[in-house]
C-alpha cells in the first residue's frame, strides 16, 4: 500500500479556476463548437446548448472536483477512499486510461497547430489561392511522418516541462500566463474580425436564432458538446479538484470555469466566421475550417500576416492547457498510489505517452492503409475514448454519487467554502441533488447511445 505523503495544493483560487478552464477550453472550442452552433441553429443551437451545459455540464463537473477534493487522490486512489469495491476502483482506473488514450493523439493535432505557427510565421499562407490548395498544402504536411512526429514530440516536450515542475509552479503558474494571453489573442481576434467589411454576415450565421434546425439530433449534439468539452469523465477535473484547498466555493469555482469555457468558444465563433464570411468563403468546412479556410482568410485580410501568427499561437496554447491536464491525471496516479517521484513519473509515462501516439500520427502517412474496425489508428483510439470510455465515465460518476455514496455524505463536503452561497441560495443544492440524480445519469446515457450509434438504430428499429 502507497505511504501516505504530502500533497501539493493550488496556490490560489484563480489558479484552480484558470487551470481547471485551462483544461476544459482546448481545440474543440476552436474549431468545433463554432461549427456545431452555424450548423445546427445559431443563437438557437446556443440557448439550447447553455440549457444542456446547466443540467448535465456543471452538476457533473461540482460532482467531479467533489470527489477529487474530499479525498485529495487521484482517479483510482479516490474511489478506493470512498469505497472499497473494485468496480468503481475500476471505473476511476478507466478515467486514468483515457487520459493515456486521450493525450496520445489529441497531441499529435495539437503538433499541427504548432506547425502551423511556422507556417504562419514563414509566411506560406501566402502562396494559398483558395482553400482547395489551403487544404492540400496541409494534407502534404500531415502526409510527411518526420514532420507530423517532429511537432507531436516538440508539443509532447512542452507538455512535460510543465507537469514536470508540479502543480504550484509548473501547472498553476503556467496557465495563470497561458490563460490571459490565450483571452487577449482572442479579444485581438474578435476586434481584427468584427471590424472586417461584411463581418455582418458572420456575426449573423453564428448568433442568429433559426429554431427549424432545432431537432432532436441538434439536442443531442448540444448534450454531447455540454458533456465533452467541460474534460468531464477522464479523470481530469476530479485531479485538479484533488489539489483544492476546502476553503474554495466548489460551486462558484464550476461556474467560473464553466462561464470561462463558452465564453472562449463564443468568442472563437466570432473571431471565425466573421472573417469567413468577410472573404464569402464556405463556412461549413467543419474542423477544415483552421486548416484549409482560415489560412486564405489570413492572406486577404489587411494584417493578416500578424493575425494568422496570433490566431496559431492562441490554438496551441488552448491545446497545450488541455494536455497538462491529461498528463496530470496519468502522473497523479503513479504518485499517489505508487509512490513514484514526480519528475522520474513525467520523464517514465510522458515518454510512453509519446510512444503510444505515433501510431496516431503515422495514420496519415504510412500506416494510413493499416484499419481497426474501418477506423485508422487515429479515429479508432479517438472513437473509443471520446464516444465509449468518457461518457461511461461520466455516467458512473453521477450515479456513484446519487446512488452510492450518497447525498448524506456528499453535501456535507460540498458545503465546505460554500456556507454563505447555500445560506443565502439553499435552491441550489436542491437543484445541484435534482440534476445529479435524475437528469445527467439519464442524458449522459442517451449522449452514450448517440455517440457510438445505436440511438439510430433503435430509430430504425421502433
Amino acid at each position: 500500500m502507497a505511504k501516505e505523503k504530502a500533497r501539493e495544493q493550488w496556490g490560489s483560487k484563480i489558479g484552480f479556476i484558470l487551470a481547471a478552464a485551462g483544461s476544459a477550453i482546448g481545440l474543440g472550442n476552436i474549431w468545433k463548437f463554432p461549427y456545431v452552433t452555424g450548423q445546427y441553429g445559431g443563437a438557437a443551437f446556443i440557448l439550447v446548448y447553455l440549457i444542456c451545459i446547466a443540467i448535465i455540464g456543471l452538476p457533473v463537473l461540482m460532482g467531479e472536483v467533489l470527489i477529487g477534493r474530499t479525498t485529495h487522490k487521484n482517479p483510482v486512489g479516490a474511489f478506493a477512499k470512498l469505497t472499497k469495491s473494485k468496480f468503481w476502483m475500476g471505473i476511476g482506473g478507466m478515467g486514468v486510461v483515457a487520459g493515456f488514450i486521450i493525450l496520445s493523439y489529441y497531441t499529435v493535432v495539437a503538433g499541427w497547430a504548432l506547425g502551423y505557427v511556422y507556417e504562419a510565421i514563414a509566411g506560406n499562407f501566402y502562396s494559398f489561392s483558395a482553400p482547395s490548395s489551403a487544404g492540400a498544402h496541409f494534407n502534404n504536411l500531415i502526409g510527411n511522418p518526420f514532420w507530423i512526429v517532429g511537432y507531436f514530440a516538440l508539443f509532447m516536450l512542452l507538455t512535460m516541462g510543465i507537469v514536470f515542475s508540479g502543480v504550484r509552479n509548473g501547472i498553476e503558474k503556467g496557465s495563470k500566463i497561458m490563460m490571459p494571453i490565450l483571452f487577449l489573442l482572442l479579444i485581438i481576434l474578435v476586434l481584427r474580425g468584427v471590424t472586417l467589411e461584411g463581418a455582418a454576415k458572420g456575426i449573423k450565421y453564428f448568433l442568429h436564432p433559426d429554431w427549424s434546425r432545432i431537432s432532436a439530433e441538434s439536442v443531442l449534439i448540444a448534450m454531447g458538446q455540454a458533456f465533452f468539452t467541460l474534460s468531464l469523465g477522464m479523470g481530469a477535473m476530479l485531479t485538479y479538484g484533488s489539489y483544492m484547498s476546502e476553503k474554495d466555493s466548489i460551486p462558484g469555482s464550476a461556474l467560473s470555469i464553466v462561464t470561462l469555457d463558452t465564453l472562449i468558444a463564443l468568442m472563437a465563433g466570432l473571431a471565425i466566421f466573421t472573417g469567413v464570411f468577410a472573404y464569402n468563403l464556405k463556412p461549413d468546412a467543419g474542423p477544415g475550417l483552421i486548416f484549409h479556410t482560415l489560412p486564405v482568410v489570413f492572406t486577404r485580410m489587411p494584417g493578416g500576416y500578424i493575425f494568422s501568427i496570433l490566431f496559431f499561437i492562441l490554438l496551441s496554447l488552448a491545446a497545450l492547457t488541455s494536455t497538462i491536464s491529461l498528463l496530470e491525471v496519468i502522473i497523479a496516479y503513479f504518485v499517489d498510489e505508487k509512490n513514484w517521484e514526480r519528475k522520474k513519473a513525467v520523464l517514465v509515462f510522458g515518454g510512453i505517452t509519446f510512444l503510444l501516439g505515433i501510431p496516431s500520427a503515422l495514420s496519415f502517412n504510412v500506416m494510413s492503409g493499416v484499419k481497426f474496425f474501418g477506423f485508422n489508428f487515429f479515429d479508432f483510439v479517438d472513437f473509443t475514448a471520446a464516444n465509449i470510455l468518457l461518457p461511461i465515465g461520466g455516467f458512473f460518476i453521477s450515479v456513484f454519487i446519487a446512488y452510492y455514496w450518497g447525498f448524506k455524505n456528499a453535501l456535507p463536503e460540498l458545503r465546505k467554502g460554500a456556507e454563505r452561497l447555500f445560506e443565502k441560495y439553499p435552491v441550489v443544492i436542491t437543484f445541484w441533488k435534482i440534476f445529479i440524480k435524475y437528469f445527467a445519469p439519464v442524458l449522459i446515457f442517451f449522449v452514450f447511445l448517440n455517440s457510438v450509434g445505436l440511438l439510430k438504430i433503435i430509430r430504425e428499429l421502433f
